[in-house]
């Protein structure tokens, strides 16, 4: 008898084996958590293109902008902008964006001094020597990826600066809402040309990192401007508007013009 028991003892071993194997692939199958009430955390992020791709279209992760005016997501996030083509600077670190450093930089390396200026599609601009191209585009994510925007134009992705415009229609005025934001390094943001928020240091995006004063859309046209700087690593942003309650806002038109 014991020599039975003790004969059977491998096998049974096996079949534990196999079962546990099959749990811990079950498990690591299961997709990557989400935020509650916001937005797909990382993992969920259009990916970096791989090294070998040689691709480059904008058609990957944008569409372009067309005349009708786009609701936010149904999240509440700002998909459509102009993008400016990348101010080359030379950074080799993001820790060196404090509040002093973004306010010398963006007002320095500036398309216009008005900042309810609202760029055409196509035109072409001077920031110091560098002749840069406006993009009307409408993200495929939640957030606008810079990184993936200069790759598909074939231009720096690392040490750069980009100026971005947006309109914002409301159908009616507004009191007490608020803009967030989240951007990979650097950023700052106005809203009809006075500034509304600034995001210092070297940050990773997430979505809400930082939030507004009370601020008020008017009814009708608002412009929203905004830079992102980023020496080594991802570019990458995301902005929306919150009510009183903390709710996102979706009933706007945004346009590029």
């Amino acid at each position: 008898m014991n020599r039975k028991r003790r004969s059977l003892l491998p096998a049974m071993a096996f079949v534990v084996l196999l079962v546990l194997q099959s749990v811990v692939s079950t498990v690591s199958a299961q997709p990557p958590a989400q935020a509650p009430g916001g937005p797909p955390r990382g993992p969920q992020l259009p990916p970096i293109p791989v090294k070998g791709d040689t691709t480059h279209t904008l058609s990957r992760h944008f569409t372009p902008a067309s005349g009708a005016k786009k609701a936010p997501n149904a999240k509440g996030f700002i998909q459509r902008w102009l993008v400016l083509e990348p101010v080359k600077k030379d950074i080799a670190r993001n820790s060196i964006f404090t509040d002093n450093y973004l306010r010398t930089t963006f007002s320095t390396d500036n398309f216009s001094n008005d900042y309810t200026t609202v760029p055409k599609n196509g035109e072409t601009v001077k920031v110091g020597n560098q002749e840069l191209k406006w993009y009307a585009l409408d993200s495929k994510a939640f957030n606008f990826n810079l990184f993936h925007f200069t790759y598909a134009i074939e231009k720096p992705r690392y040490g750069i600066l980009v100026w971005l415009v947006t309109v914002i229609d409301s159908p009616e005025e507004m009191k007490n809402v608020r803009m967030t934001a989240g951007c990979n390094s650097g950023s700052m943001w106005w809203l009809n040309g006075q500034e509304a928020l600034m995001l210092s240091g070297d940050r990773d995006m997430i979505a809400d990192n930082v939030t507004s004063q009370r601020l008020t859309l008017k009814k009708g046209k608002n412009i929203i401007r905004g830079g992102v700087i980023n020496g080594p690593g991802m570019a990458n942003f995301c902005v929306r508007f919150l009510d009183e309650k903390g709710a996102p806002i979706k009933n706007l038109g945004i346009s590029y013009q």
